[in-house]
């Protein structure tokens, strides 16, 4: 169901680009109980990779000419964006239920937005620039009214921050990864040491990294470097493909704006904190800070996540 409504016809942009994301303001999805359905761990586990892929339903279009947004796939958890390229400029705000915003900045091309706060009425609201800094006019504004069939879908498919696909390297590493592997826990753990172990942090494109960065998952592979962003992705995307409902997060650990990965396990729920087991509690999932500084000060730091504050999940 549709419902339109009109903000007024310019806005001067008040949003703040966080970090390397064009993602503002802040927001966590609601967390409910969660049962794993068709997704569900198993002993003596298949390696094989599962690689959803998101397509333009074309029959709940939003917009046209140079900027579609197609929802007619919105139960599987995203909506399907086109964008011809005849304007440079375009952003597309996202909130739900009266919710904070996401801001998504919209290359050439086709992307993946996904519905990451769960189910509700997504206000969905496209801008265009006007060439002077700041300035925006709305191209439209809906509200969209979403049921995802799976709460676990949003997190299984790729999107416009963890690309990949069924050809992609990284789908190929997972498989490898998970060869012989009897539980999804065996497999994050796998595919955590494998990037800790082979990933260093990239220095010099974090000290110029661009607004509107975004990994290439494949080319991180390749040139085992990266800065956190580039962490999270590789392992959402290898997670991902081998049926391990993962978040991409956002936030701040400590004062440091930072990015992490969170995975769902059945029988213990989302894990936010992975990087060590001892029988009672786990440590962070952070891959940047394990792979940079294995010290016990670090792990100190890193806990059971006291010191990370999420704020956009995708």
């Amino acid at each position: 169901m549709f419902r339109r409504f009109y903000p007024s016809k310019h806005i001067m942009t008040a949003c703040v680009l966080a970090s390397a994301l064009v993602l503002t303001s802040c927001g966590e999805p609601e967390e409910t109980e969660v049962k794993i359905t068709k997704f569900a761990s198993a002993q003596n586990r298949s390696n094989e990779p599962k690689c959803l892929t998101p397509v333009a339903g074309g029959v709940d279009v939003l917009g046209g000419d140079e900027l579609t947004v197609d929802v007619t796939n919105k139960s599987d958890g995203y909506m399907y964006v086109t964008n011809t390229g005849e304007v440079k400029d375009i952003k597309i705000q996202l909130s739900c239920n009266d919710s904070v915003t996401y801001t998504y900045i919209i290359p050439e091309g086709d992307s993946t937005i996904p519905f990451s706060l769960g189910n509700g009425t997504y206000s969905i609201i496209a801008y265009e620039g006007m060439g002077e800094e700041g300035m925006y006019a709305t191209k439209f504004a809906e509200e969209v009214d979403v049921t995802v069939s799976d709460q676990f879908l949003p997190f299984l498919y790729p999107n416009c921050y963890v690309q990949f696909d069924i050809n992609s390297d990284v789908v190929r590493l997972g498989k490898e990864l998970a060869a012989g592997k009897q539980s999804d826990i065996e497999v994050v753990a796998a595919v955590y040491d494998y990037v800790v172990k082979n990933i260093t942090y990239d220095h010099e494109r974090a000290e110029t990294v661009k607004p509107n960065y975004v990994p290439s998952v494949d080319d991180v592979l390749r040139e085992k470097k990266g800065i956190c962003f580039d962490y999270a992705a590789l392992m959402a995307a290898m997670l991902r493909s081998q049926r391990i409902p993962t978040r991409l997060e956002f936030g701040y650990a400590g004062d440091a704006y930072h990015a992490w990965i969170t995975s769902f396990i059945e029988d213990e729920g989302w894990i936010n904190g992975i990087i060590e087991f001892d029988g009672v509690d786990w440590t962070l999932m952070d891959p940047t800070f394990a792979a940079n500084a294995g010290t016990k000060k670090i792990k100190s730091f890193i806990g059971d996540g006291n010191n990370y504050t999420t704020k956009y999940t995708y």
